[in-house]
């Protein structure tokens, strides 16, 4: 569901208990599924009810160094803004951002 983006139904699961950091094989948090999978809405929706924005799947990766490496502007937007940390993970948004030429990231990170 967060990867497809179905907000609500994913909401009505959480609401009913489902816990919101709930992890696939790969350490994968709902929050990286959405954000990667750039489904905006879910990633508010996640946000709004708790999810860890710095939380690494198992290869170290974050959900913002995916918005990134995706190029999800207004998902990295949303995730700064929600507090997740640029320097958090292998290899960090803020890496990505380098790695990739992404001027406007390193602006929004304060690098």
């Amino acid at each position: 569901m967060a990867r497809e983006g179905n907000a609500s139904t994913l909401a009505a699961y959480l609401d009913s208990g489902a816990p919101v950091d709930l992890t696939n094989q790969a350490g994968d948090t709902l929050v990286m599924l959405a954000a990667y999978h750039g489904n905006a809405s879910t990633v508010r929706s996640l946000i709004a009810r708790g999810a860890d924005v710095n939380r690494a799947n198992d290869k170290g990766q974050t959900p913002l160094a995916g918005a990134v490496f995706k190029g999800s502007d207004d998902i990295v937007e949303i995730l700064v803004k929600a507090g997740a940390d640029p320097t958090a993970g292998t290899p960090s948004a803020l890496d990505a951002a380098r790695m990739f030429g992404k001027d406007e990231y390193l602006s929004l990170f304060g690098a």
